[in-house]
């Protein structure tokens, strides 16, 4: 009977085996450890005095028969002209998030005019009807991320406003009537040689969605929905990337009155989907970036026409028939613990009349659902997270956590889920972000009354995000920048 009696136990040993295997593989599948210390460190750093933006760009792989060309991006705290002034990281995380309001404001503002008017015909006025909008007050600058680029023969060098959620690329320029704070000085059209005013019957002008004419010269105004605006001179001008090339003739607004939220930048690079964003004007199949923490002092790249990463996950990018500026995604999930949340796909949906959908923006910072989705998504991460101590909630955030105590801290796993059975996982710091300098951390995700839901910079941090216009398609590599 003692053979017998071995096999069984050595069977018993094989199952018990098993069972550990199996629960280990599903504990990784719905938990990960995220080094909190580390992150509230590097929050900590924003009130350092900073490093020298990098300002080299190194040559990139470029897609078969396009030019390559690429320049420094730098998250809004590395740069001295636009330090916090705030007193300490709560009240910055505060300055940060009206900001972000404002934001999604402007972006939910300009969804919903789409859905009201038709976009196939642009506004003409006199000059004499050009006002400038009321702002709204908040003059701290809201563009988190700055591209350094030339603009004129010969180049100057500005750092400009990276924005996937605009077309219009545009400066302050001499003289200037209103403008705000810049760290570059002020763009001179005089002296540079390829400054070129574009007539009024001129192809750029007509695409513009409000425009006026003086003397043959085309004028545009851009509002964003939010008290921002830029009012001034339709141009094309000389573009430089770097040491990577230049592309002459691209229309560029020169703003004479500009009022708002671009504080520290020189002005706005426009890289949405209309015929008149920077991408259109130099016929990018492709661009992509990288976006580093917002509290590292690092840099990375906006590159145009750089080949795609092997390991990228794909998505569809769709096109919505009332708005080409955003890019929309086909997001179908979100899973929390290894786990789809509960909810209908058709929340994420473009809707009839182009109502609805889900746009990645690189100006917003974080990501906005539908309301019913994100109760959906919120309640399914707190189940998970019920051992985590409890902290009150912080600003647009509901659900935060008192980390104070804690070096690494085992939290849910997070991944958004796209059309074609593709997720992307995020990291810990993709969701799960400090609010001041204590060690309050909040759930980095907000509901949103309107229908059109918005993925934000903060879970695109870390993760090479890039465009391929030609095939339709939004890839994302991790570790990438």
């Amino acid at each position: 009977m003692a053979p017998h009696f071995l096999s069984l136990n050595l069977a018993s040993f094989i199952i018990f085996s098993l069972i550990l295997t199996s629960s280990a593989a599903d504990d990784d599948l719905q938990f990960e450890f995220m080094d909190a210390a580390a992150a509230l460190n590097q929050a900590r750093q924003v009130f350092s005095p900073p490093n020298t933006p990098a300002t080299t760009v190194l040559p990139q792989q470029q897609l078969d028969g396009s030019p390559s060309l690429s320049l420094t991006i730098h998250p809004r705290s590395s740069l001295p002209s636009a330090r916090p002034t705030a007193a300490n990281y709560t009240a910055l995380t505060l300055s940060r998030l009206a900001r972000d309001q404002s934001r999604v404001h402007s972006l939910l503002l300009r969804h919903s005019l789409s859905l009201s008017r038709s976009r196939s015909s642009a506004s003409e006025f006199s000059p004499q009807q050009f006002q400038s909008p009321v702002t709204s007050g908040i003059r701290l600058g809201s563009g988190e991320y700055f591209a350094r680029i030339g603009v004129g023969r010969p180049s100057k060098d500005f750092y400009m406003v990276v924005d996937t959620g605009s077309d219009i690329s545009w400066l302050q320029c001499q003289p200037c009537s209103t403008c705000y704070d810049q760290a570059d000085p002020i763009f001179n059209p005089s002296a540079s040689a390829s400054y070129r005013s574009l007539p009024c019957a001129s192809p750029q002008c007509s695409a513009l969605e409000v425009s006026a004419c003086r003397t043959d010269s085309c004028l545009y105004q851009v509002s964003y929905g939010d008290g921002s605006y830029t009012v001034g001179n339709f141009a094309t001008e000389t573009v430089t990337f770097g040491a990577t090339g230049s592309v002459p003739n691209v229309a560029i607004g020169c703003g004479h009155h500009n009022e708002g939220l671009f504080a520290g930048a020189a002005g706005l690079l426009g890289l949405g989907g209309g015929t008149l964003s920077l991408n259109s004007q130099i016929k990018a199949a492709s661009f992509s970036y990288c976006l580093v923490n917002r509290d590292s002092s690092s840099s990375s790249t906006l590159e145009f026409n750089s080949a795609r990463a092997a390991d990228a996950v794909l998505a569809p990018l769709l096109t919505n028939p009332r708005i080409n500026t955003y890019h929309f995604v086909a997001l179908t999930g979100i899973n929390v613990g290894g786990r789809p949340v509960n909810f209908s796909p058709d929340l994420l949906a473009i809707g009839g009349g182009g109502r609805g959908g889900v746009i990645i923006d690189s100006g917003t910072a974080v990501t906005r659902l539908r309301s019913e989705v994100y109760n959906s998504v919120r309640d399914a991460f707190a189940g998970m997270a019920r051992d985590l101590p409890a902290a009150s909630g912080f600003s647009l955030f509901d659900t935060c956590y008192d980390l104070s105590r804690m070096t690494t801290v085992r939290v849910p796993t997070v991944s958004l889920q796209f059309a074609g059975g593709k997720a992307v996982a995020l990291r810990p710091s993709n969701f799960l972000i400090p609010v001041d300098d204590g060690g309050k951390y909040c759930f980095a995700f907000a509901g949103t009354s309107g229908s059109l839901s918005i993925i934000g910079n903060v879970q695109q941090q870390g993760t090479r995000v890039s465009y391929d216009l030609a095939n339709k398609v939004i890839g994302f590599s991790p570790n990438k920048c």
